[in-house]
């Protein structure tokens, strides 16, 4: 009764406690009365000054009442009348109870709070400038409630105690990825402020005490509830959602949800394990535990082992504080209101009883007296109280059931999801096995179909040429890579140069320092030997006028002892005393004064001393902490050196390494190269090995010179490399002893070479390293060249000049009569085909005419360039004395010279065959790509002395490019014309009989079998028959000569 009395006196305007019964009142004012009574007792109850846990009876009135009136009206009217702001008891049990009105309340519950909701900010922001007690927390359980109306407000599908099934979490997003994004930031801000709560809660107790068994403990404890059921939710929610956003964005954008769904599982998991081990929690509620790990929503399947965790609360009467407490004026709807006991027995008192005496009693009319009516209102009211409680304790067990289901529900559906999502995957692979078997299917009969075309066989020869176009183009990768490790050298130069200068910059810093603090002390002595004079100055004043004292004082006692007539004289005096001691007393007061200067200045100059020595220190620490930061920076400085030589060693190696596995390469067999060449290659090899000692020397005696050393072993890496790919190379054109013995001495080169490297990988084997044995390889190899290349024509040097010229003028008279030949095939064409025939041979004969006018311009450039060469190239010398001078760049000029000639003259034979019916486009097609290799070959030995910005040679390269598209538009109308001219037999088969079928699959066969083996004998003969070419042109050029005179 006291706590009663003490909420009810809280309440400025108290409800009276006697409710007077008025005849006329309206039976629906005076439910609304005793409604609002009943809430208003019940809510001061609720929230009261004592810190006890706030009852579960009273709490449910009140929740009662939400759904009674359909709102919180009556709740807000009460509370406003509340001093939450002067205690924080009375404010952390009203936040207990409005929560539970938030989570079982009716649902307006929370738009009619939103009107109080600036009023809650500032009682928020008034508590937190607490740093202890109920302060605090209050301040956080205001802005948790603050956010949950803010949440429901937002989303208004999720109801108040945040129960909902898959399907409606579903319905929540509206199957927008952007809403799920948000919704999921919304419930992490939400489970925060949960889990603030929690903490502020668990740090504000001494849990090294029983403190879950005390009435103050329970008071903190008791909202805990509400916070682990909003929280279980919460995380069940939050698990789902990120599966399903992990299914519609990319990881990496997920990541910043990932990080923080980690961090609150972390707290989650604690949270809930502390609280499970508390008394006090035991009995009211069953906490979840979470899993060891939290999920992982980078994979999908990890869904189905999530488990919803699910929050139980025991039955309620077993707990002292659930008993429900009938109140019949809050649930039995009666037309008279029903008086206290006390104010009936004084009334019986004064007048007696009245039902069974009372003679002006009318209600007993009908047989039943007034006592009888309310007995059975009472037995009534019992009834319908017990069965509420039934229905309350139904409801409750129903929920509770409920909710186990749901999580059963939550488990079957997740097992279901992974099903279908197995279900999917199997169908998948179905869909993948019968697409890789239609795609089997296709093959198979492309592949039949490429064993009837032989056309398609002779496109795979062409596969070595692009894989030594691959080749050549990592060749350029490793030379880039070579670029970016110079780059990178140049880059830690400059480090180094930085960090120079600091340190340079640093020293200036340091002695000009030193010199300000010299100035420094240098001027303070001074002053205070200025002081010291002016001390001593004013003490002998002192001294003086002491000693004038005196003897005034003499001659005033002398005065004394004289006669009456000294009389003016001793005032005289006495006068002059006084002004004598106003003096001194001035002369005292000023060297006061001095003294307090002289101190003030003895202060400043010991602050400025020790600002002095601080500055010095603090210089001192800067000139460390540079030189500290100067060795860290010559230590990474060494470190990125040695790194930078151990990486151009290890490419240098894979560059060789790589060099030898491709002439190991079956596909390296169809590369050719020159002698002429090889030999070039070998000598800037050797060129790059001699520089290579020095740098080593300059390196071991100075590690700091590395970039020298880099770029030697870079650049050596290249071409002993290239030198090893272009021998193997040359040794596919020349005879067998020769092949075998120059393959030899280039394996050998690459196994010298390999060897040479990794005595340079270690600090003490590089001062070892010997390049004599790789030298005498590439000498080996050197030699080897020369003996292949081919000798000169022995021709005076004006015969050499004179042939360059007839073999120029003789290029072009074939080309311009190859041209005029094909104009009068043209002509004849069209003067006797008729239909597709003469549009085939015009499509024809028109292309070889393009490819005439380009060559023709590709032989006018050439001489133009060459013309330019010779006159920038032979300075004082005749034309022809350039030549001679330049044999073999000559002779090489006139066999390309030779070659595009023969080749225009072949091309034109060809075509006429074509034209008249007798040859094969084939023919056609190969003298085409002849033309093309030739004058590839005349451009590269017109460019070869030329300057690389010379304009004429822009001009031969557009020319040549002119050819190889002409050369194109040949090959392409020359197949277009055979595939309108060559008539296919239609495979008609419906007449033929099984076994026919099978006669002409096996004639079929055999077809195929022989066509492939006359391919492949063709293949060998075009090998032999190069290898021929070869020695007969090293034969034409002198090379059998050679040998016998070296023999």
């Amino acid at each position: 009764m006291d706590r009663v009395k003490s909420s009810m006196q809280q309440v400025p305007n108290a409800i009276p406690k006697v409710i007077r019964r008025t005849g006329g009142a309206n039976s629906l004012e005076l439910e609304k009365e005793n409604f609002e009574r009943g809430q208003a007792v019940s809510i001061n109850k609720a929230i009261n000054t004592q810190e006890v846990a706030v009852k579960e009876k009273h709490a449910r009135t009140c929740i009662l009442g939400t759904h009674h009136e359909k709102g919180a009206h009556t709740f807000w009217a009460a509370v406003n009348r509340l001093p939450l702001s002067s205690n924080a008891v009375l404010c952390w049990k009203f936040c207990h109870v409005f929560h539970k009105l938030l989570r079982d309340g009716h649902p307006n519950v929370i738009k009619d709070s939103m009107r109080n909701k600036a009023d809650l900010t500032d009682m928020s922001r008034m508590w937190g400038h607490l740093s202890e007690g109920y302060g605090k927390l209050c301040s956080i359980y205001l802005k948790l409630l603050i956010t949950k109306m803010e949440f429901h407000i937002k989303n208004p599908r999720f109801p108040g105690n945040l129960q909902m099934s898959n399907r409606q979490l579903e319905e929540a997003g509206e199957n927008d990825v952007n809403n799920f994004f948000q919704l999921t930031v919304e419930m992490f801000d939400y489970l925060e402020c949960e889990l603030n709560l929690f903490l502020g809660v668990f740090n504000s107790l001494d849990m090294s005490r029983s403190v879950s068994v005390t009435a103050a403990g329970q008071c903190r404890l008791a909202p805990l509830i509400q916070v682990i059921l909003d929280s279980s939710h919460l995380y069940d929610y939050t698990v789902k959602l990120l599966f399903k956003l992990h299914s519609c964005l990319p990881a990496d954008t997920l990541q910043g949800h990932r990080d923080r769904f980690q961090e609150q599982f972390k707290k989650l998991k604690s949270l809930f394990y502390r609280s499970s081990n508390l008394q006090y929690f035991k009995r009211l509620i069953q906490i979840p535990q979470l899993p060891e790990n939290p999920p992982n929503f980078l994979r999908a399947s990890a869904l189905s082992e999530h488990i919803s965790p699910v929050v139980v609360i025991p039955a309620e009467s077993s707990s002292p504080e659930s008993e429900h407490v009938v109140e019949t004026d809050d649930l039995v709807d009666t037309d008279i209101p029903v008086l206290p006991a006390a104010v009936e027995t004084k009334f019986d008192d004064l007048f007696g009883t009245t039902a069974a005496v009372d003679p002006f009693n009318f209600n007993n009319q009908n047989g039943m007296r007034k006592d009888d009516k309310d007995r059975l209102i009472e037995q009534l009211t019992r009834e319908i109280q017990s069965l509420k409680e039934e229905l309350e304790a139904f409801r409750l067990e129903s929920g509770r059931l409920c909710q186990a289901l749901r999580g059963r529900v939550s488990e079957l559906e997740a097992e279901l999801a992974e099903q279908s999502h197995l279900r999917l995957q199997a169908v998948g692979e179905a869909e993948f096995l019968k697409a890789e078997l239609d795609d089997l299917r296709r093959v198979r009969e492309d592949t039949e179909k490429e064993q009837r075309s032989l056309t398609e066989i002779e496109k795979k020869a062409q596969a070595n040429e692009q894989r030594y176009t691959k080749l050549k183009e990592k060749y350029t990768e490793l030379v880039q890579s070579h670029a970016d490790l110079l780059r990178k050298n140049a880059e830690v130069t400059r480090q180094m140069t930085v960090a120079r200068a600091a340190q340079d910059e640093v020293e200036a810093v340091r002695r000009e320092m030193q010199e300000k603090v010299k100035v420094a002390q240098e001027v303070a002595d001074r002053q205070e030997k200025a002081q010291q004079e002016q001390l001593q100055e004013l003490q002998r004043e002192l001294l003086s006028s002491r000693t004038e004292l005196e003897s005034l004082k003499s001659t005033v006692t002398s005065s004394q002892q004289s006669s009456e007539a000294l009389s003016t004289q001793l005032a005289a005096l006495e006068s002059e005393k006084a002004d004598l001691v106003q003096s001194l007393s001035k002369v005292e007061a000023e060297l006061a004064v001095r003294g307090e200067e002289l101190q003030q200045a003895q202060t400043s100059l010991a602050t400025e001393r020790e600002s002095g020595v601080k500055a010095a220190e603090a210089l001192q620490n800067q000139l460390n902490e540079k030189e500290s930061r100067e060795q860290a920076l010559e230590s990474q400085l060494v470190a990125a050196r040695w790194c930078s030589l151990q990486g151009a060693v290890e490419e240098a190696e894979r560059i060789i390494q790589d060099s030898l596995a491709q002439i190991e390469d079956p596909a390296h067999i169809s590369c050719t190269s020159s002698a002429d060449y090889l030999a070039s290659r070998c000598q800037a090899s050797l060129d790059c090995i001699d520089r290579l000692p020095p740098a080593l020397e300059t390196f071991l005696a100075d590690n700091t010179a590395v970039s020298e050393l880099v770029r030697a072993l870079t650049q050596c890496g290249h071409l002993v490399g290239d030198t090893i790919v272009q021998g193997s190379a040359t040794s596919h054109m020349v005879p067998v002893e020769k092949a075998d013995a120059l393959s030899e001495s280039v394996k050998t080169c690459g196994t010298e070479a390999l060897t040479l490297l990794r005595t340079m990988k270690q600090r003490d084997t590089m001062s070892s390293a010997d390049i004599s044995k790789l030298k005498a390889t590439l000498h080996l190899i050197l030699d080897t060249a020369e003996k292949l290349r081919p000798r000169g024509l022995e021709l005076q040097q004006g015969e050499l000049g004179d042939l360059v010229e007839q073999e120029m003028a003789a290029t072009s008279a074939a080309v311009e009569s190859a041209a005029a030949r094909i104009e009068e095939m043209l002509n004849k064409s069209r003067a006797v085909d008729t239909g597709i025939k003469m549009e085939v041979n015009e499509r024809i004969l028109a292309s070889c005419t393009e490819l005439m006018q380009a060559i023709k311009e590709l032989v006018l450039s050439s001489k133009d360039l060459q013309r330019d060469i010779v006159e920038s190239g032979r300075g004082a010398a005749s034309m022809k004395e350039f030549y001679a001078k330049n044999s073999r760049w000559t002779e090489g000029l006139i066999s390309a010279s030779k070659a595009v000639g023969w080749g225009a003259t072949v091309m034109v034979d060809a075509a006429d065959l074509v034209v008249q019916g007798k040859g094969k486009f084939e023919e056609l097609m190969v003298c085409s790509h002849e033309i093309a290799a030739s004058t590839a070959q005349l451009v590269a030995a017109s460019k070869v002395k030329a300057d690389k910005d010379s304009p004429k040679l822009q001009r031969l390269k557009q020319a040549s490019r002119g050819v190889t598209q002409a050369t194109a538009g040949v090959v392409a109308s020359t197949k277009s014309g055979k595939s309108q001219i060559e008539e296919t037999d239609t495979m008609d088969f419906s007449s033929m009989t099984l076994t026919q079928i099978k006669r002409q699959e096996m004639d079929s066969q055999v077809l195929v079998l022989e066509l492939e083996t006359r391919l492949q004998k063709e293949r060998e003969r075009l090998g032999e028959l190069r290898k021929k070419h070869y020695e007969l042109a090293g034969v034409a050029e002198g090379w059998g000569e050679e040998e016998e005179g070296t023999g």
